[in-house]
């Protein structure tokens, strides 16, 4: 397990990696680590959700540099394979099948593990390169934004997310901010894997707090700092506040159901550069994360 991080106050504020995360879609995943990116700067936003990437849609970045992303694919020398199926047996995603007497890859279903390669013991195998998606990495006033795009019907986007996360630092030494995809999935564990804290956000609804537990369930397990982000929230019942005080969370921010910031969202602009309230609020959020995170590394409750 990865030992946490020991920062002073001066080197978290700069240094920081905060992974946002949600158990499902649309709860304000992006919307809290877009602003939080702005309310930092300079910061450096890196948008892991490559099967429905967003952010660059409110950062509208200046694009510098694009980048292929590739995953190795099996292919078959038919003079050196001895129909053994080894390769076959092997494989836990289907890719690869024998009939009428010659190997079948299925390119759409290969994670590209390479570990038929490994098994073959006449070395029929061979890999080639195959384009699953791309990064791209641009410039929105003084945030950096990274941004990972999968290419239709891939089984996977966690090269494409290795590949961005490969680049979070390139020489910067600003606040990191990992907008993961939604949900617990093999993609969001490989989000957080260097994360120095985890902010989940949740709404207030007894589905927002079902997929919070996901969430929560998921950086106990990696052993991550975190606390909530309470989103839309109105008066009355919270099941996902309830949730947070039994199990002890801290609630970062209960941020309420807000026309403006509504409006300012579906229209694809950032509130924290829109309106100094706004700014200020995303401010305050970003300096108790501060807070929570330094106790944290300093082993305090």
């Amino acid at each position: 397990m990865k030992s946490m991080k020991v920062f002073t106050d001066t080197e978290w504020m700069k240094t920081g990696t905060i992974a946002v995360l949600s158990g499902k879609g649309g709860t304000g995943k992006t919307f809290v680590s877009v602003n939080l990116a702005c309310a930092a700067a300079p910061s450096t936003y890196i948008d892991c959700d490559a099967e429905e990437p967003n952010g660059h849609l409110f950062f509208k970045p200046q694009i510098r540099h694009i980048q292929k992303v590739t995953v190795p694919l099996p292919r078959v020398n038919p003079l050196l394979c001895d129909s053994c199926r080894k390769c076959v047996d092997f494989c836990a995603f289907h890719a690869l099948a024998w009939a009428s007497g010659e190997l079948l890859v299925f390119e759409e279903l290969c994670h590209g593990c390479g570990g038929c390669l490994r098994v073959c013991p006449n070395q029929a195998l061979s890999e080639i390169r195959r384009d699953i998606g791309e990064i791209q990495e641009g410039t929105s006033e003084d945030v950096r934004v990274l941004s990972g795009f999968l290419n239709t019907g891939e089984a996977s986007g966690v090269p494409i997310i290795r590949a961005l996360l490969s680049r979070k630092n390139n020489g910067s030494e600003n606040n990191v901010f990992i907008d993961c995809p939604p949900g617990s999935s093999c993609m969001v564990s490989e989000s957080i894997r260097d994360a120095d804290y985890c902010v989940l956000v949740a709404e207030p609804t007894r589905f927002g707090a079902h997929n919070l537990k996901m969430v929560h369930e998921l950086v106990q397990l990696y052993n991550k700092p975190f606390g909530a982000v309470l989103n839309k929230t109105l008066p009355g019942d919270d099941p996902s506040r309830d949730y947070c005080r039994r199990h002890g969370i801290p609630i970062l921010a209960a941020i309420p159901f807000d026309e403006i910031l509504g409006l300012l969202n579906s229209n694809a602009e950032i509130a924290a550069r829109e309106d100094k309230q706004y700014r200020l609020m995303f401010q305050e959020l970003l300096q108790r994360i501060e807070r929570e995170a330094l106790d944290a590394a300093a082993g305090h409750p």
